[in-house]
């Protein structure tokens, strides 16, 4: 999040800039009183006609609307402040306006915009040495550029610190040392046991700093999240944990959480302290904490289901442990609730970000156009000038001068008039392009959701888990339920993301071979290898694979003879020079033309796969290699059976 300073250095700074960011300071304790001030402020630049003054209220009373989460209010001030400081040439009123827009642009998840306005504020702050604005716009740059560019992460966030001491201001210091800290926990993610204790003695002397200055940091959220990343690397250092320290800060954070009404800190120190008790095996002490963490947030007078779907997520893990399926079937319905509410919520946001930034392209378009009307309306008005003139030297000249630049100033007319026009209907083929592609894209994620869970595959499953309850096979029974739980989330989840880690969709296909295995009476075996060059952290679109895999067992294995065991082999390459992933997936099936002759009497319809047809089709305008081929195994060489290959673009 942006933040504007709150500590104001001699920088040729007006009255009413102090006074605007005297009334931002109150932002976190007194929202009303924090906006009294500002639109006073504001009043008594309006009224001293002062546009440079104009444009730092409305920046400031932007970022306070994003404090708010009120985005229509938050888009209306910070467009009046870019657009009213292109009147000025101040070096840090335009500064002010850019970081305003940037800030929004960040809020809208319009990343590339965001760094273009961030990098801009950043340029014209170094330029008048406002070093405390410096420390935090450099600071949100770091993390613009993460995980794609640890080397400019690295830069900016060093940059981030030497402003912040520059500046002597203790909020930019903990600001610049918690995006420094970032970039440490990123590394130590790959790193050695040094780059652990070089995160740990940054964050230790981080809280210590912050504790010193307590007084004197606004944003208290702050502090609450340097506790909690310095528990939280307690518990990924060596054994035995530092118990005592890992409990201090994490109460020392939860106790600023409630003081603040910090939610994300409050969810982040119980998950982390359920997660400590939940390994030591403490389930009992665990689910205490939980329940006290629903019990809290049920208290306030806001409803935060992404909090309460995490809790009872948790406590349904914990009463599977504990072996308490009762529980779990209460927690799992309370879990189901809150986790549809959350991603409700959550569309409803990205739809609102993508309608902002649809209105915001829009509104560009709308300037362009305005600006070439008033190019227009400045050409005639010179046009009027030059006849006048004419007028003055002779009659005989004035009609040669005037036949021949009515000529010229028509054709300029015509042509700025067409590009009036073009600019108006590019500006409607724009909406119109936008609104089809989130319909398309709407569609063929519904369409994607429903052909992952095949009714006859859902319907089997739990028969077959009910009939190992009813046989009393609990431990087996559970451990397949958990993995269709599971199956069922990872898809509902994954069918939402632009993207997801290799890793993840190779835990998915595992948990749905499983399941059909025990639907088709492990009646065939399955292999899933990679090759040694690919990384499991690569990202890929997600659901691709699942109904390859599903043609193979419903097409291939489920109509051979009992005597024959299936196979169905998968294996993973990495082509870095077209990057692609070619994933290969064999099965000793009946084949494609034993499948053709059962084609009559099956009823099993594969939409999934020209779903996913459709969606290779789409990538092959940024990687043209995208794509996949099925062929017939060489029956006298490898026996009978289908090849799947799929060229999957690496993102």
């Amino acid at each position: 999040m942006i933040l504007l300073t709150t500590n104001i250095q001699a920088q040729n700074i007006s009255l009413i800039e102090k006074m605007a960011s005297q009334g931002y300071s109150k932002r976190f304790d007194d929202t009303i009183a924090c906006l009294k001030i500002q639109k006073q402020a504001l009043a008594l630049a309006i009224k001293n006609k002062s546009k440079e003054d104009q444009v730092i209220c409305y920046a400031y009373l932007a970022l306070t609307q994003r404090r708010l989460i009120n985005l229509k209010a938050y888009i209306h001030y910070a467009d009046r402040a870019y657009y009213l400081s292109k009147k000025v040439n101040k070096t840090r009123v335009k500064a002010h306006a850019a970081l305003a827009m940037g800030s929004l642009k960040s809020y809208i998840e319009d990343q590339p915009e965001a760094l273009n306005y961030l990098l801009e504020a950043y340029r014209l702050f170094t330029k008048v040495k406002a070093h405390d604005q410096c420390a935090r716009i450099a600071s949100d740059i770091s993390y613009l550029f993460s995980p794609e560019s640890p080397s400019k992460v690295e830069k900016y966030a060093k940059e981030a610190i030497e402003h912040a001491r520059k500046s002597g201001d203790a909020e930019s210091e903990l600001y610049a040392r918690l995006a420094f800290g970032s970039y440490l926990i990123d590394k130590m993610e790959t790193g050695t046991q040094t780059d652990w204790s070089n995160a740990v003695a940054f964050f230790e002397q981080t809280v210590w700093i912050a504790q010193r200055n307590a007084d004197k940091i606004d944003s208290k959220s702050n502090m609450g999240i340097a506790y909690i990343n310095l528990a939280d690397l307690y518990t990924k250092g060596p054994k035995p944990l530092n118990e005592k320290s890992f409990l201090e800060n994490l109460e020392k954070a939860t106790l600023i959480a409630k003081k603040y009404n910090i939610k994300i800190i409050y969810r982040s120190a119980i998950g982390l302290k359920g997660f400590y008790l939940t390994q030591k095996g403490n389930y009992a002490q665990a689910q205490v904490v939980f329940a006290e963490g629903i019990k809290y947030q049920k208290s306030l007078p806001y409803t935060d289901n992404y909090i309460l779907a995490t809790f009872y997520n948790s406590l349904k893990d914990l009463s599977v442990k504990r072996n308490d399926f009762k529980a779990y079937y209460a927690y799992d319905t309370l879990f189901t609730k809150y986790n549809q509410l959350k991603y409700k919520a959550s569309a409803e946001s990205m739809l609102q970000n993508s309608e902002a930034r649809y209105e915001s392209s829009k509104k560009a378009e709308r300037i362009k156009e305005l600006e070439l009307e008033n190019e227009l309306q400045q050409k005639n008005k010179l046009l009027g000038y030059i006849i006048a003139a004419v007028l003055l030297i002779g009659l005989v000249f004035m009609f040669r001068s005037y036949y021949y630049r009515q000529r010229y100033y028509q054709k300029r007319e015509d042509f700025l008039k067409q590009e009036q026009t073009n600019s108006a209907l590019k500006m409607q083929l724009m909406e119109k392009d936008t609104m089809e592609n989130l319909s398309a894209r709407l569609s063929l994620e519904r369409r994607l959701l429903r052909s992952q869970m095949d009714p006859h595959f859902i319907f089997n499953a739990l028969g077959n888990i009910q009939s190992m309850i009813l046989q009393k096979d609990t431990a087996p029974a559970v451990s397949y339920l958990n993995k269709f739980a599971k199956l069922t989330r990872q898809v509902l989840e994954q069918s939402r993301e632009e993207t997801i880690w290799l890793e993840e969709e190779i835990n998915t296909l595992k948990n749905y071979i499983e399941l059909q295995q025990l639907r088709l009476n492990n009646g065939f075996d399955y292999t899933i290898q990679c090759d040694n060059a690919i990384q499991k952290d690569i990202l890929i679109p997600p659901l691709l694979l699942q109904p390859f895999i599903e043609n193979a067992i419903e097409h291939g294995i489920k109509p051979m003879p009992s005597t024959t065991r299936g196979l169905i082999e998968i294996y993973f390459k990495l082509d870095e020079k077209q990057q692609i992933l070619i994933c290969t997936i064999k099965d000793n099936g009946i084949g494609l033309a034993g499948s053709k002759k059962l084609k009559a009497d099956n009823s099993h319809q594969s939409l999934s796969t020209t779903i996913t047809d459709e969606r290779l089709s789409k990538m092959q305008k940024e990687n043209p290699d995208a794509g996949f081929q099925i062929i017939e195994r060489d029956a006298l060489a490898e026996g009978h059976g289908c090849i799947v290959i799929l060229n999957i673009p690496i993102l």
